[in-house]
């Protein structure tokens, strides 16, 4: 039968992000985005699948599988990497997949991170939000930002996370980390009794529900630098997204909180590079300024998206501005770079190149949207903020 340790010396050694186990299928690893199939070791039988699936489950997961037909844990491979696994069914049978978490901790520049974001580590209050796809490197950078304050400040940093993926030891600052499921029941029960153990720092592992988001925004309220992720794409999708998940006579309110707490939001993408040697990661960064923040609180994020534009001073920057730099650096293909760029027409233009029809007739619609809601009175209902930033496989 075959061994797990195999696969999983495969998808280190290939520098692999993922590993997808299915009957049926061969054991395949995401290497830089690209899907590989490892047809040496055959087809997975139903019977392999459990198999390789049963080597690794912990004991206290094994109730829940049952009863929920999937599970998710952390798993430690001796000291050379990490994994978030996730089991389920699929077709009567079951199949899983292996995220690695690499032990190493990155650096800022390593990821990318630019100096306003490791500022935002320096704040004693409010909140600070990393979205973007399932892939992205959300918790890497997360991760990062959480290590650095542990190296330069003398913090209780709590972190409520389903599952663990990072370890922190303790630095100038005391690190303590508590696992949903085992530790803590839910985020945001987690995020309510962290609020008893004296923190400064808190970090919620992702903002699931309004639950959750009510007990983020509470904690940077009462005076926490609180971290967390959405799986939202872009500033303004984000602010949208959680004023939706509040009812309508709540939405007020939740407006007024994130005016007067949220630091920062952090959208990220990790893209191919040309070489095919590695991922590069993407950032689109807001600030918020008091006019951002009155944006927020006038129900005009329609607009967020221009003060990001001419907010460079403030260490702001559209993820076009970050594609672009990819570009020139030669971390990104042209056909890459346009393929997610938010407004490709104005890249093209800067370029000094001709813009396509089919691009400048889609950059009109644009523009029109944004004048439709920019003209929308505060009761009516506002259309999706235009640009794609929606990266795809």
């Amino acid at each position: 039968m075959l061994d797990i340790n195999v696969l999983l010396d495969e998808i280190v050694n290939r520098d692999g992000s993922d590993l997808h186990i299915v009957a049926g299928d061969p054991p395949t690893v995401r290497v830089h985005g690209r899907l590989v199939k490892m047809k040496e070791y055959g087809e997975l039988t139903p019977e392999t699948t459990e198999s390789l699936m049963r080597q690794i489950i912990p004991e206290r997961c094994v109730k829940e599988l049952e009863e929920m037909q999937g599970v998710d844990f952390g798993f430690s491979y001796g000291d050379k990497a990490r994994f978030r696994v996730a089991v389920f069914k699929q077709k009567f049978t079951y199949a899983l997949n292996l995220r690695l978490i690499p032990y190493k901790l990155r650096t800022f520049e390593e990821i990318g991170l630019s100096d306003a974001c490791k500022d935002l580590c320096k704040a004693v209050r409010g909140l600070v939000l990393v979205t973007g796809p399932t892939g992205s490197g959300k918790t890497t950078s997360l991760a990062t930002m959480i290590d650095y304050i542990n190296t330069t400040r003398d913090c209780h940093i709590i972190t409520i996370e389903d599952p663990i993926e990072y370890y922190h030891s303790h630095k100038m600052s005391v690190v303590s980390q508590r696992q949903v499921g085992d530790d803590v029941p839910t985020f945001d029960i987690g995020v309510i009794k962290a609020l008893r153990q004296d923190p400064d720092v808190i970090l919620v592992g992702e903002m699931r529900d309004l639950a959750t988001i009510s007990a983020a925004v509470r904690a940077a309220e009462t005076g926490h630098l609180v971290f967390s992720t959405l799986h939202t794409t872009g500033a303004v999708r984000t602010v949208d997204r959680i004023v939706d998940v509040f009812p309508f006579d709540q939405q007020e309110q939740i407006r007024t909180q994130l005016a007067g707490n949220l630091l920062a939001v952090i959208s990220q993408l990790l893209l191919p590079r040309p070489d095919g040697k590695g991922r590069s990661a993407a950032f689109e960064v807001m600030i918020c300024t008091p006019a951002i923040r009155h944006m927020i609180r006038d129900r005009k994020t329609h607009s967020i998206f221009s003060a990001i534009q001419t907010g460079k001073q403030f260490g702001m920057n559209t993820l076009d501005d970050s594609l672009m730099s990819l570009y020139r650096r030669g971390l990104l293909s042209r056909d890459e770079m346009l393929r997610v760029a938010e407004q490709p027409v104005e890249i093209l233009e800067k370029l000094g190149e001709a813009v396509p029809d089919h691009l400048r007739q889609r950059h009109q619609q644009q523009q029109q949207q944004l004048q439709q809601a920019q003209q929308l009175q505060p009761h009516e209902q506002r259309p999706q903020q235009p640009g794609p930033f929606r990266p795809q496989r």
